[in-house]
């Protein structure tokens, strides 16, 4: 079984720093492309960033240049520092991984249970 556990959230007032964890744990035997989505109340649950394992990224055009994606393939693990935040970015926000548990196994995507950033004006 495949688990990815989120760290970091918290509270923080505007302009302040969160940075996020998520590690994978569990049967794997490659990570694919990892990233952070975002849901707020009332809202879809939306990409925030993503990285492939050759450490490629790709972000939302409303956290570039804030936010910042890295991944230690060793440790299957992926993070996410965010600065500059802002209210709007209060949100819960959720690890995803596309996971090959064996060498013949098709990806899947597995999902961390969310963890809350909550940013105040």
């Amino acid at each position: 079984q495949v688990q990815l556990v989120e760290s970091g959230g918290g509270l923080v007032q505007a302009g302040g720093s969160l940075r996020l964890s998520c590690a994978a744990s569990g049967s794997i035997f490659s990570i694919n492309a990892m990233g952070w989505y975002r849901q707020a109340p009332g809202k879809q649950r939306e990409l925030v960033a993503a990285i492939t394992s050759g450490g490629s990224t790709n972000y939302a055009d409303s956290v570039k240049g804030r936010f910042t994606i890295s991944r230690d393939n060793a440790k299957n693990t992926v993070y996410l520092q965010m600065n500059s935040l802002k209210p709007e970015d209060t949100a819960v926000y959720y690890c995803n991984g596309g996971v090959v548990v064996t060498p013949l196994a098709d990806e899947y995507d597995y999902w961390g249970q969310g963890t809350q950033v909550t940013v105040s004006s």
